[in-house]
């Protein structure tokens, strides 16, 4: 690898007409991931890789005047230290809002490039380009607006928020609500089955952790071997897993942690109260995202672990 400073001119040429050309094509690779779900984004990103490539086309013309038509193959990855792209574009389904804030990093890191090749180059017109280019990429940011006007009307930008927000539901409230209820309401019955059995708190908890831990782990091989969302946009499995698996722990684990402490009374009352507020917090996440009406959620909610916390005591005591 070179470091920038040791570049000819010419390298320096090349390694901008090379950059532009990669550029322009994540433009275009975020145009085609967003363009099912945020159409009118799309067209955005569309519009400035075609600026993109007007500014390749620039550079080239200028390299052609100057050193002929033979282009050498430099790349970024050919630079020490110089400015790597996280290939964002290859995420499906692709996050809207990490799309722009990596756009505009990219233009700022362009155009930082363009002033730092232009103080080392000796050549008055290379230099004068490059400065415009520079002054082009700073504007960016503001034309990528006046797209945006263009393009994103009132309605498009309220159909977008609806969309990124079903995909946010999809994507993390769903896997952390399926988790946090599956956690809360099935460890109940072996929860408070081992507590009335023993009345012995440590017991009790190691049985709570084991049931949390275990089925953190079931729902989140479960969730992510479900599907690889590519056809219900649910987004990476993995990562559904995760969510999920954790949630279901996390869901066990906060009426389990009472038991530790030592007098089984109050251990008792505790771990009641958390797992009300447990199911509390479920209906109303169901409320607030999965458009139930909150009594609804509440009522098959409350029902539903009421029932299993009664299994629990009756199954415990009966021993």
């Amino acid at each position: 690898m070179k470091r920038f400073a040791e570049l000819t001119e010419q390298e320096v040429l090349a390694l901008a007409i090379s950059n532009e050309e990669d550029d322009s094509r994540i433009y275009k690779g975020f145009a085609d991931g967003l363009r099912e779900q945020y159409p009118a984004s799309a067209k955005v990103f569309t519009e400035m890789a075609e600026e993109e490539i007007g500014h390749r086309g620039m550079l080239f013309e200028l390299y052609r005047e100057k050193f002929g038509d033979y282009l050498p193959l430099i790349r970024r990855q050919d630079v020490k230290g110089f400015v790597s792209r996280k290939p964002l574009w290859l995420v499906r389904p692709l996050p809207l809002e990490e799309v722009r804030k990596y756009a505009a990093a990219m233009e700022y890191e362009t155009a930082r490039f363009y002033r730092k090749a232009s103080e080392a180059t000796t050549d008055a017109s290379l230099r004068e380009l490059l400065l415009k280019l520079a002054d082009a990429e700073d504007r960016h940011e503001i034309n990528a607006e006046s797209l945006a006007h263009k393009h994103l009307t009132l309605d498009a930008r309220a159909s977008e928020a609806e969309t990124e927000r079903r995909m946010f539901v999809l994507q993390y409230v769903q896997p952390s609500l399926v988790g946090l209820m599956d956690g809360s309401v099935s460890t109940l019955a072996p929860l408070f089955a081992a507590a009335f059995a023993t009345h012995n708190t440590f017991e009790t908890f190691l049985v709570g952790l084991a049931a949390s831990v275990g089925a953190g782990i079931s729902m989140g091989f479960a969730e992510a071997l479900s599907d690889d969302g590519s056809l219900t946009g649910r987004g990476s499995p993995w990562l559904r897993g995760i969510i999920c698996g954790a949630m279901t722990a996390l869901g066990g684990l906060g009426h389990t942690l009472p038991y530790l402490i030592p007098d089984f009374r109050l251990a008792t009352i505790i771990a009641c109260i958390v797992v009300a507020a447990e199911l509390a917090a479920i209906s109303w996440l169901r409320f607030r995202y999965m458009d139930t009406p909150f009594l609804q959620a509440a009522f098959q909610v409350m029902v539903g672990g009421a029932l299993v916390f009664l299994a629990g005591i009756v199954i415990g005591g009966s021993g």
